[in-house]
């Protein structure tokens, strides 16, 4: 029997819950974020707070996150807002605070650092974190952690502890808000195989597809399915994760540090745009795509060799193009000028719903350099 145990620690509807620090008479309701050009609330004369909602919002964007309340109601994290209009449209609705949450993210991160240093780090709002030489016991360290985060935050947060990462990822869902759950492999039968498949991180929505036509929808049937079968279906490699997966094996280390491969950015527009008669607005949204992956290469002290850029059309179909440079760089005028090279190499007709850029094959930050374009 593994001696490991691996927490993983999930903040509790992290941006919604950033602003209800903010605006505390907002608790209990149906609050959605997310959308673009959203009014931020207003304070009225009276005192009181008066929010945009859902009813009233038009536009392609997509919920960030919702609290509690509003997920009873059926809307959810990535689901369009014009569609969550329709499930619940007198939710209120705010706009996304980046610079809120990253503040709130790094507190959080902070806090925990004080109680178990080595930590690894898998987005804004939650970590892994390696116990297995800590002597305190598990539920004791686990409310040390969340009492450290809330004293830190003011924020709840959910944890689980179990023998390795996929079964801790499972376990921080099943009992939130403010869960502490402690999964072994005996708690396989009864805690992990009534849930859908969906709940092993790494089951998408196109596995997922294929397995509900196999019959397969629980994580249980999944483990009672012959892996050589599954492999007839998924082929060698991703049939035997399945199987694997389904009965809580993963033997994957918590990484505490790891170089970025790439950098990008992108942004899907709120109209479709044409790249004659839209000119000017998308060449200050390229400029400004190119300035901040530029920003995001010197913040996190790398620079890059290959440029690169992704464009969505219309109709949803996509293409990429990228170029590599003669010099690494982190100049956002070379950048532009790269990623304006690799743009005149795409069919333009269509209009537009999102442009990227991308920034690869990079190197550790080193003296600006005036590097020389060289198309590959």
């Amino acid at each position: 029997m593994s001696d490991r145990r691996i927490a993983h620690l999930d903040m509790d509807a992290f941006y919604a819950s950033v602003e209800l620090l903010r605006y505390p008479e907002l608790r209990g309701q149906p609050l959605v974020i997310g959308g673009r050009s959203v009014p931020a609330p207003q304070r009225q004369a009276d005192g009181s707070l008066r929010c945009a909602r859902l009813r009233d919002y038009a536009g392609r964007g997509v919920i960030t996150t919702a609290t509690y309340e509003a997920r009873a109601l059926g809307v959810g994290s990535a689901m369009g807002l014009m569609k969550a209009a329709q499930l619940a449209p007198d939710a209120l609705l705010l706009p996304v605070d980046f610079d809120a949450y990253r503040h709130y993210s790094r507190l959080f991160k902070a806090a925990v650092r004080e109680i178990v240093p080595q930590i690894e780090d898998r987005g804004i709002d939650e970590i892994y974190l390696d116990l297995s030489t800590h002597e305190e016991d598990s539920a004791s360290l686990a409310r040390r952690l969340k009492d450290s985060v809330a004293a830190a935050t003011g924020l709840r947060c959910s944890i689980a502890i179990a023998p390795n990462k996929l079964l801790a990822k499972i376990g921080s869902d099943l009992d939130k808000p403010d869960g502490l759950t402690l999964l072994g492999m005996d708690d396989l039968p009864t805690r992990i195989w009534p849930l859908p498949v969906r709940k092993i991180n790494g089951i998408g929505p196109k596995a997922d597809q294929k397995l509900a036509t196999l019959g397969i929808r629980s994580i249980g049937e999944l483990a009672a399915a012959d892996e050589h079968w599954l492999c007839g279906h998924f082929g060698q490699h991703y049939g035997r994760w399945l199987h694997a997966a389904a009965h809580g094996l993963d033997e994957h280390p918590v990484v505490t540090h790891s170089e970025p491969k790439s950098v990008s950015r992108e942004t899907t527009f709120a109209r479709d745009l044409h790249a004659r008669n839209d000119r000017t607005e998308l060449g200050q949204l390229f400029t400004a795509l190119c300035e901040r992956v530029a920003a995001d290469l010197v913040r996190k002290g790398v620079m890059a060799c290959t440029i690169g850029i992704k464009l969505r059309y219309a109709d949803f179909s996509s293409v990429t193009r990228d170029i590599t440079l003669a010099e690494a760089t982190t100049d956002a005028r070379m950048i532009r000028r790269a990623a304006g090279e690799c743009l005149k190499r795409v069919p333009l007709e269509q209009r537009l719903r999102l442009l990227g850029v991308r920034a690869s094959h990079l190197s550790p930050l080193a003296e600006p350099m005036q590097p020389e374009l060289a198309l590959d």
